[in-house]
């Protein structure tokens, strides 16, 4: 059974950068699973933030995001992780990993079959 971990968020002033992880167990490799990042804001549907598929093809869906945001992964460490710099406050959510087995990049929640527990980011001064 695949299993992910968040690493912890935490709360972050406007304009600073954090890296969240999501790290993977129960599986052979993240060569064979998609993995998306999707927040969740208080109030507000689940949605699709960043994803890098099986194949090392990356997105990011929110016109918000833009180039804030960078996807990466580590082969090695069974880990992707999200880079976020230059944070603003509407990026206050919690944020969860998912993942999807060998199918390409989705914005829809429904498509991915594991899920983490989630991490919650804040940003405020």
């Amino acid at each position: 059974q695949l299993q992910l971990v968040e690493s912890a968020g935490g709360l972050v002033q406007p304009g600073r950068s954090l890296r969240l992880a999501c790290t993977a167990s129960g599986f052979t490799s993240l060569e064979d699973y998609t993995i998306g990042w999707f927040r969740q804001a208080p109030g507000k549907e689940r949605e699709g933030a960043s994803c890098i598929s099986h194949s090392n093809t990356t997105v990011n869906y929110l016109d918000s995001i833009g180039g804030r945001f960078t996807v990466s992964r580590d082969i090695a460490k069974n880990t992707v992780y999200l880079q976020m710099n230059r944070l603003k406050r509407e990026d206050t959510a919690n944020y969860y990993c998912a993942a999807r087995r060998g199918a390409a990049c989705s914005a829809s929640a429904v498509s991915y079959d594991y899920w983490g527990q989630g991490t919650q980011v804040t940003v405020a001064s």
